[in-house]
């Protein structure tokens, strides 16, 4: 499906650009000693991690501490051709414990961002967080200066201990739950395709077997599913339109010892 509007059009989607919010001489909100741009690179690196898993081309604006003009991010996502820019932020408000939840900001509600940030919202809300909606921000410039849809996550407050609590200890699952949202959106946008390309881990008589091995899968990090087909219940890892993305697929799970093979149905 091509994208149009105010964005450049484009083929949703490949590469996808992970914004860790502020960094360098620009902490961010602070708390407690706590810097935002040190839990907004933690959690884009982990986010950024689990899409590569997925298949999907990742470009971040930064992996370290430095600092970054918001304008710059948006160039270096521009420039990298991306499909979709992800800014991961944390809110803060003047008096601590006072506001909880998590937000998504857009440049406009409407299309894809506003679609993305409602899947992304959602899915954090399964995981504890109060969800505070979709914000229409058009002022921000990595909303307004990226020429390919845009969201700013507002991933919890950084003055909030609740918050702060579930952010350090579901780490891991926050970045899956946001992957989670974008992979959702992404593949309600995409357009129909005779192929789909995955890579296959295994194939079971017994749902139970396939079952375990989908979970082993899964627990690692790789989005497998089980389907049933030609009376066998078939693992599988990933659906991808590129067949290079499925070979990368198959290279990353026969380092990790699995036997595997590419199907196409």
């Amino acid at each position: 499906m091509l994208i149009e509007n105010r964005y450049r059009s484009f083929s949703v989607a490949e590469t996808i650009i992970i914004d860790a919010g502020h960094g360098g001489r620009d902490p961010g909100a602070v708390y407690q000693g706590r810097k935002e741009s040190d839990d907004t690179l933690r959690l884009a690196l982990a986010l950024g991690d689990i899409l590569k898993r997925a298949g999907y081309n990742v470009v971040y604006t930064r992996t370290s501490d430095v600092y970054n003009t918001p304008y710059e991010k948006a160039v270096i996502g521009n420039n990298s051709g991306g499909d979709l820019f992800v800014s991961i932020h944390r809110n803060s408000v003047e008096q601590p414990n006072t506001s909880t939840g998590v937000e998504t900001l857009v440049y406009k509600d409407t299309g894809l961002p506003g679609e993305l940030g409602r899947n992304i919202n959602a899915e954090l809300a399964k995981l504890g967080f109060g969800n505070r909606g979709v914000i229409e921000r058009p002022g921000l410039v990595v909303l307004r200066r990226t020429e390919m849809p845009a969201v700013l996550i507002e991933a919890g407050f950084i003055n909030n201990e609740k918050d702060n609590a579930l952010f350090d200890e579901k780490l891991e699952e926050i970045a899956g739950a946001i992957a989670d949202g974008i992979t959702e959106t992404l593949n309600e946008n995409d357009p129909p395709s005779d192929i789909f390309y995955r890579v296959q881990a295994g194939a079971f008589a017994s749902r139970s077997n396939a079952d375990r091995l989908r979970d082993k899968l899964i627990s690692e990090g790789f989005p497998a599913f089980t389907v049933l087909r030609d009376g066998l219940y078939k693992v599988q890892v990933g659906a991808f339109r590129n067949l290079e993305n499925a070979i990368r697929m198959e290279q990353v799970l026969r380092g990790k010892g699995y036997s595997t093979f590419i199907s196409s149905n």
